[in-house]
């Protein structure tokens, strides 16, 4: 029970000696592996519906979120190996976002073609 005060205390210290622009970013970062996670978890619930691997659109919105917000602390904290980890990310999250709209809008234009001719 002596543990929980000792913790309380050293949170304290250091949340009082902390610049607020830091927890600004920590908030981001925290975010951002949130955002990260979730699309894992999305994942795992569509395959799980669907007793097979897939991989859901949502799956690429929560990554190119957290990508950005992850990109953005990376700039913040100057790690050039974490910034190039995620501008490369970013560009493989949009192309599939841009390949999952080409798809949508192909196949409007199928329905809208179909509907014409009939």
């Amino acid at each position: 029970m002596d543990a929980f005060p000792a913790l309380a205390a050293k949170i304290y210290v250091w949340w009082s000696n902390t610049a607020t622009i830091e927890i600004i970013w920590l908030g981001v970062g925290l975010t951002a592996q949130l955002m990260f996670s979730m699309r894992f978890i999305m994942q795992w619930i569509a395959s799980e519906r669907a007793r097979q691997s897939v991989v859901p659109e949502v799956f690429w919105y929560f990554s190119l979120m957290g990508g950005a917000l992850l990109f953005a602390y990376a700039i913040y904290r100057a790690d050039p190996v974490f910034i190039l980890g995620q501008g490369m990310g970013l560009l493989i999250y949009g192309r599939n976002i841009d390949l999952i709209w080409q798809k949508k809008r192909h196949a409007t234009i199928m329905s809208e073609v179909s509907r014409s001719h009939v």
